[in-house]
């Protein structure tokens, strides 16, 4: 079908996305950043940066600021932030806690909403009779309605609670999408959401509308994953009386096999790419063709090209397919454009620069002769995977089945290090070593040979902080395929 995105007349176009301080920065956020960066340009309206931090647990400063430069390298500015100000902050969720506070009220008192105080045991318990009926598991809205003395009365005692939305008991929820036009949703199929925790901190769902709401967003583009979240959003905006965005859910980025991008398959952190030399431009370049072609084809253009050139009508649904051979070959055409002078400016920018050589040299100054040894004591801090045998990965004391669930686990210990530093991959690699079925021993070793390719290096965790988490996972993932049964 031909997509229709209205354009207000009244008001600028103003688009945003909002990254998790969670983890590492994702290639799926650039490619959806992308997106809307290129729309905002091309209708002379705004492009802004939303912090969803949330999940107080999680959430970090040094997530924030590992996204905030990856986007930048990458090729992404921003017209509002937490980083540029704007008229519309704060812009981290964090920072807006009353104001969530504020409309959650608002739609207890016109009945729209409710306190919930199901105890973490009745919602096992909920849970686990929807498993014994072999049906979805859902809150069953036990204290949707509650009368208004009980409720003061629960609230005076102190009682736990959560703030829930009343959704429709029947009907259906249109969904209108500009690229896929309306979808459908069984009311009965839509649980009554949780709008604000037992914390005091939103949900998605709240923070994500009222947000939207208030910084005058006109364009929600995201991926299609959270089309399933968009009937609760559309709810909400009912609720307070809001005009919804125009909602617009790009493709998912695709492994070679179809299957949803993931970093089991692929690395999807932005650090990867720049770390084993992928020009922004070039990435950029990629994500652009990512369910969006040219109106010749071409699969070469700039930025500036694409803004000219962008309409959703040439957006396709089929899943893209994230495949990094064709990222390769396309940052090769770049390359090959530079002049040398290009060039070395490059490569002196990328990882050939006297900052990051300062971090090597402690690590290799004791163990070398002459110059040109720092090359082979220092190889394996650039690029992708070492191809390793499967036999050479195997401890002496572990066989291959052990191995790969000693790796497996290794990764995922890796994956969950939330400060890359010394003490903090000393402290993972320990605690993934105090297992029965392996030692100290079998996982340094193996791990140094996974993330360097040699059994001898400079220390350990000193070598895998230099390396970076984003090369460490890579690797590790490339010994998992080589092990897999």
């Amino acid at each position: 079908m031909t997509a229709h995105v209205p354009i207000p007349e009244d008001r600028p176009v103003r688009v945003r996305i909002a990254p998790s301080p969670t983890g590492d920065p994702h290639v799926g956020t650039a490619y959806i950043g992308l997106f809307n960066m290129v729309f905002a340009a091309k209708h002379g309206g705004r492009f802004v940066l939303r912090i969803e931090d949330t999940d107080q647990v999680r959430s970090t400063p040094e997530s924030e600021r590992a996204i905030l430069e990856s986007l930048s390298w990458a090729g992404l500015t921003w017209d509002e932030g937490p980083d540029v100000g704007g008229d519309f902050g704060p812009y981290r969720q964090s920072e807006r806690r009353a104001i969530y506070a504020e409309y959650a009220d608002k739609l207890i008192e016109s009945g729209k909403a409710y306190h919930c105080f199901a105890t973490a045991e009745e919602l096992a318990e909920m849970r686990a009779q929807a498993k014994a009926e072999k049906r979805p598991t859902s809150y069953d809205r036990r204290y949707r309605d509650l009368d208004s003395a009980e409720v003061r009365r629960r609230l005076d005692a102190g009682e736990s609670y959560v703030i829930r939305l009343k959704m429709p008991l029947d009907g259906t929820t249109t969904v209108q999408d500009a690229l896929r036009g309306s979808i459908e949703f069984e009311n009965t199929q839509i649980d009554d959401q949780v709008l604000l925790k037992s914390d005091g901190m939103p949900t998605y769902h709240l923070a994500n509308v009222v947000d939207d709401h208030l910084m005058e967003i006109t364009h929600v583009i995201r991926a299609e994953e959270w089309i399933s979240s968009t009937p609760k959003h559309v709810r909400l905006y009912e609720a307070f009386g809001w005009e919804a965005p125009v909602f617009i859910h790009m493709p998912l980025l695709r492994n070679n096999d179809k299957s949803k991008i993931s970093k089991r398959k692929n690395p999807v952190s932005l650090d990867y790419y720049q770390r084993v030399g992928i020009l922004p431009e070039a990435l950029l370049n990629f994500l652009g063709r990512m369910g969006w072609s040219m109106p010749d084809e071409s699969e070469k253009f700039t930025l500036e090209e694409m803004r000219e050139n962008f309409t959703f009508d040439r957006v396709s649904l089929s899943g893209p397919i994230f495949d990094i051979d064709k990222l390769t070959w396309l940052n090769g055409l770049y390359l090959r454009e530079f002049s040398e002078d290009q060039l070395i400016d490059r490569l002196e920018g990328w990882l050939l620069n006297r900052e990051f050589i300062k971090t090597l040299v402690p690590l290799v100054q004791e163990r070398i002769d002459r110059l040109d040894q720092f090359l082979d004591s220092t190889s394996y801090f650039f690029g992708p995977a070492t191809s390793l045998d499967a036999e050479a990965l195997i401890p002496k004391k572990l066989d291959k089945k052990t191995t790969y669930r000693m790796i497996k686990g290794l990764a995922e210990k890796v994956d969950n290090v939330r400060q890359w530093d010394v003490e903090h991959i000393e402290a993972t690699l320990k605690e993934h070593a105090d297992n029965e079925q392996w030692g100290m021993r079998e996982v340094f070793m193996t791990t140094r040979l996974i993330v360097t390719g040699k059994k001898a290096t400079p220390g350990l965790f000193e070598t895998m902080e230099a390396i970076g988490k984003s090369l460490c996972q890579a690797r590790i993932r490339q010994a998992m395929l080589t092990l897999r049964p």
